[in-house]
């Protein structure tokens, strides 16, 4: 949950939205769609908004709505998985072209795969997932796996060369 203070005003990408005291942007933009196929271009677009929106100075970080993406990539590197407050979480980086390297995170709790790492360097990946950016050094996608929430209507996925996980 990103908490935010009252007093600001946040410029979502799909409009303005005015922060009422105490409490937290959650869930997609109005109108979000989750695309239906890889669209790595959407994705790219959606990073630089982002980057933009909330470069110095303009918006503070983590004052925004979550999106819906779909992409493919190459993974550039794996990482241990961690204990989070939500259970057990496996890391790794993709690379969807030109832009910046996003960490993908999968709750191993609640997807259906093997033991991690169930990914590897080189391995052609397809992502289904929440895009969020909290910084340029602090962005990612989660919410991989295949459940659903109220905040979150979408179920995610990661496939490893053709194998799908949820």
């Amino acid at each position: 949950m990103r908490l935010f203070h009252p007093s600001l005003a946040v410029l979502s990408l799909v409009g303005l939205a005015l922060a009422m005291p105490g409490e937290a942007l959650a869930g997609p933009p109005a109108g979000a769609v989750m695309p239906t196929q890889c669209d790595n271009a959407h994705f790219l677009r959606d990073q630089s908004a982002f980057a933009q929106q909330f470069s110095y100075h303009r918006t503070a970080y983590g004052l925004h709505s979550d999106l819906p993406e779909h992409m493919c990539g190459q993974v550039t590197k794996v990482f241990r998985a961690r204990r989070s407050r939500s259970g057990w979480h496996g890391y790794f980086m993709m690379s969807v072209g030109s832009g910046e390297p996003v960490r993908v995170v999968s709750n191993l709790d609640e997807m259906h795969a093997p033991s991690w790492p169930w990914v590897k360097v080189g391995d052609h990946v397809e992502v289904q997932g929440r895009y969020y950016y909290d910084g340029p050094r602090r962005q990612g996608v989660d919410w991989t796996h295949h459940g659903t929430s109220r905040n979150w209507p979408w179920a995610g996925f990661v496939a490893v060369n053709g194998q799908s996980y949820q």
